[in-house]
């Protein structure tokens, strides 16, 4: 079956991997903060800004808690998000108010936001949809001069970035994904970025269950002379760090991110090359100016049934397709009513094809000839 998601992996995380064996020590260290310095650099921020974490769900529980999101408020977020997003809210207590989306881009327009936004409104949730950046500076402007905290769920946009700036780091918090569908993987894994300086303290610190001292070790370290073992805590929180094990991947990943992204990029341009024309089918827009994207995901639309039957051929040709994100207003646990328009259309019509850098031209091409056997 030829898959929509691979890792590439090999011999250099194998290699990074027997390392953290040989030192003995496999939990949080030394690699897991090389790996948060080195992606703060490459997303453009201070170091002190990141806090790795064991996944990007996590992390989004973990911006919830930051911003003291409780009952009675309410967030808003696209119906076409990942579920995580949405548990994150509900577990809060507080109220979901789903928002619309473009039905081309599938990520929401500025005004899709303020239809939704109430004077209730906490914090807007974006999720910048297969990579793609969408709207976000201007849905961060809105929310700023208004005092509405903004998260971005950039879990499909490790390498996503407007006009230099990257995705994830136009709002207040920010977290990526790092999971094994992923562009950039670790197995499980993920990073979160909080703006403000003193939010970022309290998120490194809530990652490991509100202790005020990393360990008793680190206390007799720093000359702690007695009773290093005693500590005290800040937070009722969990245990959301990762681990040396991990972030050694994801160092060697984070060195081949820009030759997976420039393959991922070839692909998609032989996929609108291949695909165009077909007047039964539409493409993703072309990216406005200045915007780039990771290339997560790659779709195509068609009329529901069609869309389904061409589902169904590539199955049988063994060629794995699917649809994210289903509308998380159509889910019974968080109120089930009718989705808004575009992410109704855009849920009925839109397919992803396989997209991964381990696809080889050839591979590319034979989706390409599958699709418009169907579609043509």
């Amino acid at each position: 079956m030829i898959n929509v998601f691979q890792p590439s992996l090999g011999e250099e995380e194998l290699a990074a991997v027997g390392e953290v064996f040989e030192s003995g020590w496999l939990g949080r260290g030394s690699r897991t903060s090389t790996f948060e310095a080195e992606f703060a650099a490459h997303i453009g921020v201070g170091g002190q800004h990141v806090t790795a974490v064991n996944s990007c769900t996590e992390g989004l529980f973990m911006a919830m808690e930051l911003l003291e999101i409780k009952p009675g408020d309410e967030v808003v977020m696209p119906s076409v998000s990942f579920v995580g997003a949405a548990n994150a809210v509900a577990s809060r207590g507080a109220d979901l108010a789903f928002c619309d989306v473009d039905e081309r881009t599938l990520n929401p327009r500025l005004e899709h936001v303020t239809e939704a936004v109430t004077d209730r409104t906490k914090a807007v949730v974006v999720l910048h949809y297969g990579g793609r950046p969408g709207w976000v500076g201007d849905i961060a402007l809105w929310c700023r001069e208004r005092g509405i905290a903004l998260v971005e769920d950039a879990a499909c946009a490790v390498a996503s970035t407007v006009d230099g700036v990257a995705c994830g780091t136009f709002g207040d918090i920010g977290v990526w994904s790092f999971d094994a569908m992923k562009i950039l993987v670790t197995g499980d894994g993920g990073m979160l970025y909080a703006r403000d300086p003193e939010l970022a303290a309290r998120a490194a610190t809530m990652a490991n269950l509100g202790l005020l001292q990393s360990s008793g070790l680190a206390a007799a370290s720093a000359g702690v002379a007695d009773r290093w073992w005693e500590f005290e805590v800040s937070s009722f929180s969990r245990r959301s760090v990762t681990n040396d094990l991990a972030s050694a991947i994801g160092s060697v990943q984070l060195r081949r991110l820009p030759a997976f992204v420039r393959r991922r990029r070839a692909i998609a341009a032989a996929y609108r090359l291949g695909l165009a024309g077909l007047g039964t089918l539409r493409l993703p827009p072309e990216l406005p100016e200045g915007h780039l994207s990771s290339e997560y995901l790659f779709w195509v639309q068609l009329e529901p049934q069609l869309r389904d039957e061409l589902a169904r051929h590539l199955r049988k040709r063994g060629i794995y397709t699917t649809f994210r994100y289903f509308p998380l207003d159509g889910v019974s646990a968080y109120g089930a009513r009718h989705s808004p328009a575009g992410a109704a259309r855009a849920a009925s019509t839109t397919l992803l094809l396989p997209l991964h850098q381990a696809l080889d031209d050839a591979t590319v091409q034979q989706i390409i000839d599958e699709v418009r056997e169907v579609a043509s």
